[in-house]
């Protein structure tokens, strides 16, 4: 079975945002993705949606689950993963307030490598730019904070899953590849990221299928990209110039993945992310409206 969420980020909450004059006030947001018709949302900024009863509330009115959460933890970095964990830890805190009202489809720790500077000054460059890789130390050491953290999820009683990442060090198919070997972590496909760090989403889910435990779907333009890319413009242009777009607008072949998933038989959260910053030109009201229309594109595709 296949349940539908949405993002925060879909809206411009994440946490970069976070403090921004315009952004949408949790009951909105909330609001906003039930009137849409998913079935559940992300926890985005860990604080945003409220915590222990508040969060359990909110989505109690919205008639929402909680989809997951995305921490992100500095991996190959052992002093910096001690605190990384420990917010690894309060987002499992945050999960605990509603486990017992949707038992059978917990939320994911979504877990992604941090990366570093020089990997946030080149998206999508993993795939091309071999000195900006980790090397066989960097790739040992990022394999244990992986697996320390993997170890915390499901010692609470999650399974958690692997979200690759522009501008990490698992962004490119080959990284990916890295991660798979040298880790039993689930993976989040997400469909953006990998088109960004040039790959194919539907040649992933052939590959990959197996350990796919999460999906995150989002169009991208690529022509967009390849300029980020061919400019090294940091990963904020992504999100400034809309790389990021609505479902069968871009250059994902939305009919194309939605097949491959159907193959797979996949039972798990697939959660439409459309990764956007507000502006004069881009509102709450016209995220809303986007979301919406994902979401009827889906359900007419028969999800």
């Amino acid at each position: 079975m296949i349940k539908v969420a949405n993002a925060p980020v879909s809206y411009g909450v994440f946490e970069l945002t976070i403090g921004r004059p315009g952004l949408p006030g949790p009951d909105d947001l909330v609001g906003a993705v039930a009137a849409a018709g998913y079935d559940g949302i992300d926890l985005g900024p860990l604080g945003f949606l409220g915590g222990g009863g508040e969060l359990r509330r909110r989505l109690d009115g919205a008639g929402l689950d909680l989809a997951g959460g995305y921490v992100q933890l500095r991996f190959p970095e052992p002093a910096g993963l001690r605190d990384d964990l420990d917010v690894l830890e309060q987002t499992l805190d945050v999960f605990d307030a509603v486990r017992d009202r949707q038992p059978h489809w917990l939320p994911k720790p979504t877990l992604a490598d941090a990366g570093g500077p020089e990997r946030a000054a080149n998206p999508g460059r993993g795939r091309d730019r071999a000195d900006l890789r980790l090397d066989g130390s960097g790739w040992k050491r990022l394999a244990a904070g992986v697996t320390e953290a993997v170890g915390r999820c499901r010692a609470r009683g999650y399974e958690p899953t692997f979200h690759h990442h522009a501008c990490t060090y698992v962004e490119a198919p080959q990284e990916i590849e890295r991660l798979l070997e040298l880790t039993d972590v689930g993976l989040c496909l997400d469909t953006g990221h990998l088109l960004l760090g040039g790959g194919d989403p539907i040649r992933a889910l052939s590959d990959w299928g197996p350990r796919v435990n999460h999906l995150q779907v989002k169009d991208i333009h690529l022509d967009v990209i390849e300029r980020i890319v061919a400019e090294r413009a940091p990963m904020m242009a992504v999100w400034e110039r809309g790389a990021f777009c609505e479902l069968a607008t871009g250059d994902l072949d939305v009919d194309a993945l939605l097949a491959a998933i159907t193959g797979l038989r996949y039972d798990g959260w697939v959660v439409v992310e459309q990764d956007r910053l507000l502006g004069a030109d881009s509102t709450f009201d016209a995220a809303a409206a986007a979301q919406a229309r994902n979401r009827a594109l889906l359900r007419e595709r028969g999800w």
